[in-house]
């Protein structure tokens, strides 16, 4: 039996029904496709298309069960098993170790590597299971609310959800980053004998492996395959300032010039939703924000962006409502009453996949936004969020959501990013809640949700920014200080607002949000209630004694703005996160592989946030291969040890690469 071809640069496997093909994708890079009974489905859900590359296929003449194809560093070894004649297929470096294999037939138990159980109407439930190698450290999936480092033995969601971002790629400790190129709604679990992948409905089987010498090399490697954040607007580098909401032109100025009054820099000044009338009116509400054009152009006159809040939702009320239902440009309910999120009213998600949605949202923005100045915006919902995520009930435009559902928050940026490149924008980033593998080449800067206002998510969220870089998006910020339960007024909360303060300084962007209490409730002349305004979350509103801790730490990430700027072209052009695992720097240092609180903004700065109640000191780990400068003392610490920091509220450890950045020596 012939079980192997060749096909241009192509390995094929055919065997009862199921067709299996290993294409070059990239440097170092294999795509693995299969289906059953069906020809391949040669659109990608993320991969971009790549140069050719030499690779080397052998089919073994003296054992047709046998076949191999070397690209650079990554060979597939691929073996039938006598048992059922299933393949066996295992991933080797240049070094001939091991980096992935699939898991065997077992004999008589007969097991399936790549098992597709048919669903009605000709999709697949499939499970692609591997061999699991207790040794192994798993990094990366995106953004889940977990102090998780090292995810093996995690079960996973593959699926969206405020605050969940699920993008299914991981860096291995072995050597190789692994996307799973399937944008359906599924799991994954990183058991100790098994890794089990899971699609709830899909046509084929799809993914994409790499090899790489060092973290770096398949970081760069997955940002080849999959693109690059463009270049990092100049305003992106420094400090933003946020809060829900504020809720009228008037107030948006006040607080502006009193920051222009303080001689306190801005970059971007942000006005949060509700700023509409209904949902899906994309446009200021005049009542609140008589003459937008004139506040839009104050704020640029200071010195400020204004980025303005949008949410994918539509209002049975809404102006548009009616016209986009007719045009069929709406996420459609399969079953049941057709209202997908209830929220001031019943409200439908605009279909981000829909080429023609995006022209007719984006001619909307831009005529009530663009057009008056504004040139970012805030993607909020960008999950989008169903009420219940019941995502077997919805249909998009690009397939049903339990096949397709985890690429709506690309397209949701991508309708921006698309229609501001259009209208002549060249610098543009984006704020917005969610993405999915791809997002970062359509602008998108994403920030992770709508957290609480506690050291235990604080905590979470250092591991989420170094997860997100790992990713693929080195744009990735927090609310400062969290989103909900926040009490201006309450000491305790002051303290961590510091805290998280000076952790949103060396994040990739600072951007101070949150939902303060108390709040304050809202009224239109008519006597209709409107979203509420939260208490004031300005740097001098949380105590005197705070006030210069908060200042001086927006005058150190104004001092870093070159080396920030460098970072940001790092990422553009290379795919580097901004954010850093200390693995990604040290990859021969052991300790740096479990180090779960500490990171290095970009190659120079190690930072360790303090992230526990009343602490006023930390252990904090130095890697080995470099000495360290302390940026407060000035003090030498050698590499490859602990030491206990002193960390006095106004300040938090951050170390120096011994011989860089010293302007920052003494002003932390």
């Amino acid at each position: 039996m012939q079980f192997f071809t060749r096909e241009n640069d192509s390995l094929l496997f055919r065997q009862d029904g199921e067709t299996v093909l290993i294409t070059p994708w990239g440097a170092d890079s294999l795509r693995v496709r299969s289906t059953i009974l069906s020809d391949f489905d040669d659109r990608s859900a993320a991969l971009l298309p790549q140069p050719a590359v030499p690779v080397v296929i052998d089919i073994d003449s003296q054992n047709p069960r046998h076949a191999t194809l070397q690209n650079g560093r990554i060979t597939a070894d691929l073996y039938v098993q006598e048992w059922g004649n299933a393949l066996r297929i295992t991933y080797r470096n240049q070094h001939g170790k091991i980096l992935l294999q699939e898991i065997p037939n077992g004999g008589a138990l007969a097991l399936k590597a790549r098992h597709f159980k048919a669903l009605p109407g000709g999709s697949f439930r499939l499970k692609a299971s591997f061999t699991s190698n207790p040794e192994e450290k798993l990094y990366g999936m995106g953004q889940y609310q977990q102090e998780i480092m090292n995810l093996k033995g995690c079960n996973l969601e593959l699926a969206h959800r405020n605050s969940q971002a699920s993008i299914p790629f991981y860096v291995s400790s072995l050597g190789y980053g692994f996307l799973w190129h399937n944008a359906a709604i599924g799991e994954v679990h990183f058991g100790s004998n098994t890794t089990e992948w899971i699609a709830e409905a899909t046509k084929q089987l799809d993914y994409w492996i790499c090899a790489g010498d060092t973290p770096a090399q398949i970081e760069e490697a997955y940002a080849q395959a999959t693109g690059k954040a463009p270049m990092m607007p100049e305003y992106g580098l420094g400090f933003w300032q946020c809060k829900l909401r504020y809720y009228n032109q008037e107030q948006v100025l006040q607080v502006a010039r009193e920051y222009k009054k303080r001689d306190i820099p801005v970059d971007v000044f942000v006005i949060d939703y509700y700023h509409w009338l209904r949902c899906g009116d994309w446009s200021f509400d005049p009542e609140f924000f008589p003459d937008p054009a004139a506040m839009i152009k104050e704020l640029h006159d200071m010195g400020m962006e204004t980025m303005v809040s949008i949410w994918p939702q539509v209002d049975y009320r809404s102006e548009n409502y009616e016209e986009m239902k007719q045009q069929g440009l709406l996420v459609k309910s399969d079953t049941g009453v057709d209202v997908q999120m209830l929220f001031h009213g019943n409200n439908v998600f605009l279909d981000a996949t829909n080429p023609r949605t995006r022209a007719y949202v984006w001619e909307k923005c831009k005529k009530n936004y663009a057009d008056l100045g504004i040139r970012t915006f805030w993607l909020d919902e960008a999950e989008p969020e169903f009420t219940g995520y019941d995502f077997g009930t919805y249909r998009y435009h690009a397939g049903p959501v339990a096949e397709t559902g985890n690429i709506y928050p690309r397209e949701y940026a991508r309708l921006f990013y698309e229609g501001q490149k259009a209208s002549g924008q060249k610098d543009i980033v984006n704020l917005i809640r969610c993405a999915w593998a791809g997002s970062q080449r359509y602008g998108a800067l994403v920030w992770s949700g709508d957290i609480m206002s506690d050291y235990a998510d604080f905590r979470k969220q250092i591991c989420a920014g170094i997860h997100m870089g790992l990713c693929g998006i080195p744009w990735w910020t927090t609310d400062i200080g969290g989103f909900h339960g926040g009490v201006t007024e309450s000491g305790e909360f002051r303290e961590l607002l510091v805290r998280w303060f000076q952790f949103g300084a060396f994040c990739p962007v600072m951007r101070l949000h949150g939902c303060r209490q108390p709040g304050k409730r809202l009224f239109k002349q008519s006597g209709e209630e409107r979203e509420g305004t939260g208490a004031d979350n300005e740097i001098w509103s949380f105590g005197d004694d705070n006030y210069p801790t908060l200042v001086k730490f927006i005058r150190i990430r104004e001092l870093m703005r070159d080396y920030t700027r460098s970072l940001m072209r790092e990422a553009h052009e290379k795919g580097s996160p901004v954010m850093r695992a200390l693995f990604y720097e040290f990859p021969a240092d052991p300790a740096c592989w479990d180090i779960t609180d500490e990171y290095c903004y970009g190659s120079d700065i190690l930072v360790a946030p303090v992230c526990h109640e009343k602490a006023r000191s930390r252990k904090v780990y130095l890697p080995a291969g470099a000495s360290w400068v302390h940026a407060g003392s000035g003090q030498t610490y050698e590499g490859g040890q602990t030491y206990e920091i002193d960390a006095p509220l106004e300040t938090l450890p951050v170390f120096l690469r011994e011989g860089r950045q010293e302007y920052l020596i003494g002003k932390i």
